[in-house]
């Protein structure tokens, strides 16, 4: 069977949520046994994420590979199941940096290069290349941006093309579109759907199914409306309703009936989608026997989805524990000596988070010696480890002012340090250590409990690394190395064994975390902070000796 590919766009605003769909819909193909991967194509000039700001673009999201790529294949990863890699994220950066580098070597034959046939020719190879190379039924394409944008015009021209030169027959095309709400009129308005399929159609691209977000129903009426102004069918009007959490979008999805739309159009022989450990894992978000609070330390706070992945492994960590995870977002720039007990005294588990340069650092700090001090459970991920390493150096190792080099360069103690090979790194795109590396865990620690096994694999993207040439001092001192990358010896985890739960990694186990395969340290991680909280509550409360 040739693989199909099914396009995805967007109309009227962003942010409608067309990664959420993609994964949605994919969770249901994959449901029914057929082999899905998502493609996410971003129409940005930067080649990848990896330089811009969390402000503008939200988290990173780094493959298996290397490839640092935009947080919907996150999504893609979490819902399906799924590993994603270089290829299923693709930005126009990307796209002109390999048709000039194909144009500098002659591959072109000194034609004049141009967006048409070049460029659209150079998006259509990244599609079909990523479905010939799994092998895939099925490949979904997300086109980044709203319909009618000048920066999307050449992805819906190479998705026109696409349709004929893969055979119509193993094409289809999905339109994500908005039906606002006018609370004065009292009424839903259909007009911004149908001037957004206009313009899609009026590039060749015409839509074979519609997804309408909403904050209300749709009735027939509207249904009818939408379907005869945009030349669909009614059936292939869906409703995408607001949800209280995105892994109900998915059975939302299939009450609406699109995935069976979609192999009925594609002329797919399915069996029905096996659902239930999804609907398991729905029922214990929205039913949890229990609640625990945890602090995200962050200097990004601000914009939730700079910590995306972190944010949805701690919802995975509190369904494997039948619990509800209420996050208190702590902004690390204002924590002081003065009102940390104020953001964390209400706490059972403090996560410091990643991140870059030295705004907020110090309050990362006095995190983790709170969560020390006061035998909270800590997890600590990437500068979130590095924190707790320079805390402990300060505090515990008698190692007065160290720090990173990454904040303060002559510094007397570099606990963490520019690693060897970054350091005549002057590019900083692409150039930190990314992807998967191998870790050897210590018999006995919190880490190799955790996992329950000896070795694994996580995802990395830093440039600074615990220091070896004080590693030695720090141990002796009481830092318990747990983890390292058995190529180079690298510090990969550290713990405090004289603490109920107290452990920082070097890389980021948020992006393996998925629904079906919750992360084994966010899961030993939440069960350690809702233990907290049930020995705090156990505590008798100190009787006051004021008169």
């Amino acid at each position: 069977m040739p693989t199909k590919y099914i396009l995805v766009t967007g109309g009227v605003t962003s942010s409608l949520g067309k990664g959420i769909i993609c994964a949605s819909l994919g969770r249901l193909l994959v449901a029914r046994g057929l082999n899905v991967t998502v493609q996410k194509l971003d129409p940005y000039i930067n080649v990848d994420p990896g330089t811009m700001n969390p402000y503008e673009h939200g988290e990173v999201y780094v493959t298996d590979d290397g490839a640092e790529t935009d947080l919907d294949l996150g999504h893609y990863e979490r819902f399906l199941d799924i590993k994603t890699s270089q290829q299923n994220n693709v930005t126009t950066g990307r796209i002109y940096y390999d048709v000039i580098t194909k144009e500098r070597r002659g591959v072109y034959l000194g034609k004049t290069v141009q967006v048409i046939p070049h460029i659209t020719d150079e998006i259509k190879s990244h599609v079909i290349n990523l479905g010939e190379s799994g092998n895939y039924d099925i490949v979904i394409v997300e086109i980044g941006g709203t319909v009618g944008d000048i920066e999307s015009l050449p992805y819906i021209e190479a998705m026109r093309q696409l349709k004929y030169e893969v055979g119509r027959e193993n094409t289809l095309s999905i339109h994500l579109t908005l039906v606002p709400y006018l609370a004065a009129a009292r009424e839903l308005k259909t007009k911004p759907t149908q001037h957004s399929v206009k313009t899609l159609s009026e590039s060749g691209l015409s839509p074979d199914i519609l997804v309408c977000r909403s904050e209300h129903s749709l009735d027939t009426s509207i249904r009818g409306k939408i379907a005869q102004f945009c030349n669909v069918d009614i059936e292939d009007v869906i409703a995408s309703l607001d949800a209280e959490s995105i892994y109900e979008v998915p059975l939302l999805m299939q009450k609406e009936g699109l995935d069976k739309r979609v192999i009925q159009k594609l002329n797919l022989t399915t069996s029905e989608p096996d659902l239930e450990r999804w609907i398991s894992f729905v029922d214990k978000i929205k039913y949890p026997s229990a609640n625990v609070k945890i602090a995200l330390v962050g200097k990004y706070v601000e914009h939730h989805d700079s910590y995306k992945s972190i944010v949805e492994a701690l919802i995975h960590g509190g369904a494997a524990n039948d619990a509800k995870v209420n996050i208190k977002w702590v902004q690390s720039e204002t924590l002081n000596a003065q009102n940390i007990e104020k953001y964390l005294g209400d706490v059972s588990g403090i996560l410091v988070a990643p991140g870059f340069g030295d705004r907020g650092v110090e309050g990362k700090f006095r995190a983790v010696k709170y969560a020390r001090e006061n035998e909270i459970p800590f997890f600590g991920i990437c500068l979130g480890m590095q924190s707790a390493v320079v805390e402990f150096a300060r505090n515990v190792a008698g190692m007065e002012g160290a720090n990173s080099t990454e904040f303060v360069k002559d510094t007397e103690f570099p606990v963490i340090d520019l690693m060897l090979e970054q350091k005549n790194v002057k590019d900083k795109g692409g150039t930190m250590r990314l992807g998967k590396y191998a870790c050897s865990l210590k018999k006995g620690t919190k880490a190799a409990l955790a996992y329950g096994i000896d070795s694994v694999d996580e995802r990395h993207r830093h440039r600074y690394e615990l220091n070896n040439a004080l590693r030695e001092d720090l141990q002796s001192a009481g830092l318990v190395v747990s983890g390292v990358n058995p190529e180079k010896d690298l510090v990969e985890i550290v713990e405090l064994a004289d603490h109920p739960w107290f452990v920082g990694v070097q890389f980021h186990p948020e992006l393996r975390s998925t629904v079906y395969n919750p992360h084994p340290l966010f899961i030993s991680f939440v069960a350690a902070s809702i233990a907290a909280r049930a020995k705090r509550e156990e505590e008798p409360v100190a009787e006051s000796t004021a008169e």
